[in-house]
Formats: structure tokens, C-alpha cells, sequence
């Protein structure tokens, strides 16, 4: 696990004319992040990301003893920051590729040796994930479209695992996704949260937050209209919030 990280947002809009958005994602918390579609949670978590640019407002990575703003995808990758995308088909993995190289596409230079990819190093890498998440894939120079769609998802979790992060942003990582993966998945999120990660998480199933998450930031018309913790983080209470109601 890399140096314990924490996410400052200082007066973020996520559209011009929106109310701003400050928050501390702390290390070792799981945030969740809850909406009707469209109304800003996803941007939110891109804009956490590097992948949208605000409206205004800034969002610094404090690590180290440092605080550094956010300067891009690229930099968040390179500061502690890993995005696990909604849509694994279209944005995720590369369909072409084996499971192994799906695996490794982010961290290539771990595999090196000499200036040469070490297959060996590569598969005992993947393999450490394997056994932590359980991925069944017998075959791994098989194309990952072998894999059960419960199975790519680990690997794209294993991906991203891979370059060692401080901040999981997680985009409905059990969508669509049977039972069984996605209790192995709350296991390995509750245990990087014990581990000191800090990890935000996009669900479009509410039930699925108040399990996993401490606190629930509530997005409607592209603003944060609440945040709710402990006793007050209900179904009815984030309902209520959604749809611009009192609980």
C-alpha cells in the first residue's frame, strides 16, 4: 500500500453557476456517491479523477505531507489515484488482448527486465490478484472475453490494484455483476479500507451504499444537496434527497 492519501475539494462547481462543492475524502474511508442519473455524481467522480475539468473550484491529492492539485488524468495515475470506469466493455478492457496483458496494459514496466517483458514476472504479478479476488481464468493468454462478465471485472479491479494506488475511485463496480462477485468485491473494498485506502464509490443501488459506505454524498442537478452518516444514512433519508424531497 502506497503513502496514506487524502482528496481535498475546495469550492468545486461542476457546472458554471452550480454551488460549490468542498469535502475531505480521508484516507482509509469509504464516501459513496448517490443520484438520479445525470445529475452529477459520475462527473464528480470524474472530475476526482482528472478525466473533467470543473466549472471552478480545485481538487488537491494531500500525501506525504504534501498537497499537490490535480493537474490531469495522467498526474492523478501518477500521484496515487486509480478509476475503475463504469462501462468495462466500452471503456474497460481491451477485448483483443489476453487476460494477461489486459492485466498489465498500466504497468508494463514492472515486467521488464533488461529492456525485455518477462512473461514469468508478468503472470506471478497477476497471479498475487488472482488469489485476492478470486478470479477464475484458466486460461490467461486467452482473450479476456473468455471470462464470465463477473471475471472482468476483477481483472480491471486487479488492474488498477496494480499501479498501487492511495485513492480507488470506483464507478458502479457491481453493475452488472452475479451475487457471488459482488460479495467478493465488498470483502476486497472493506479491506483496502482497512488497509488505509481511501476509496469513493459511484452505485446506482442504494442498498448497496449504506453497506458499504461511512457517509453518503447525494447529487441532484449537478449540485450536492446532502450528506448523510451514521443514523441518518437511510434508504427513505438518500430517496428523499434524490428526488429533492424531505425525508
Amino acid at each position: 500500500m502506497s503513502d496514506p492519501t487524502r482528496l481535498k475539494i475546495e469550492g468545486l462547481a461542476l457546472k458554471a453557476g452550480s454551488a460549490p462543492i468542498s469535502q475531505h475524502i480521508e484516507a482509509g474511508e469509504i464516501v459513496g456517491l448517490a443520484g438520479l442519473d445525470g445529475h452529477g455524481q459520475e462527473a464528480f467522480l470524474e472530475t476526482l479523477a482528472g478525466l473533467k475539468k470543473p466549472a471552478s473550484g480545485l481538487v488537491s491529492i494531500e500525501r506525504a505531507g504534501r498537497s499537490t492539485p490535480l493537474r490531469g488524468f495522467r498526474h492523478g495515475v501518477a500521484s496515487g489515484i486509480a478509476y475503475l470506469p463504469r462501462d468495462r466493455r466500452a471503456t474497460g478492457i481491451f477485448p483483443t488482448m489476453s487476460v494477461l496483458d489486459n492485466f498489465a496494459i498500466s504497468t508494463v514496466w514492472r515486467d521488464t527486465a533488461g529492456g525485455v517483458i518477462s512473461a514469468d514476472r508478468r503472470r506471478k504479478r497477476f497471479q498475487a490478484y488472482q488469489q485476492k479476488l478470486s478470479i477464475n481464468a484458466p486460461h490467461l493468454e486467452a482473450s479476456i472475453t473468455t471470462l464470465s462478465g463477473g471475471n472482468q471485472q476483477k481483472v480491471l479491479l486487479a488492474r488498477a490494484l496494480a499501479l498501487d494506488p492511495g485513492v480507488l475511485l470506483l464507478n458502479d463496480p457491481t453493475r452488472g455483476v452475479d451475487v457471488a462477485t459482488r460479495h467478493v468485491l465488498y470483502d476486497v473494498f472493506r479491506d483496502l479500507a482497512q488497509e488505509g485506502m481511501s476509496l469513493v464509490i459511484l452505485s446506482s443501488e442504494i442498498e448497496e451504499i449504506l453497506l458499504l459506505c461511512r457517509r453518503v454524498l447525494i447529487f441532484r442537478e449537478n449540485e450536492m444537496v446532502a450528506e448523510m452518516a451514521g443514523e441518518t444514512m437511510t434508504a427513505d433519508g438518500v430517496i428523499a434527497a434524490m428526488f429533492g424531497k424531505a425525508a
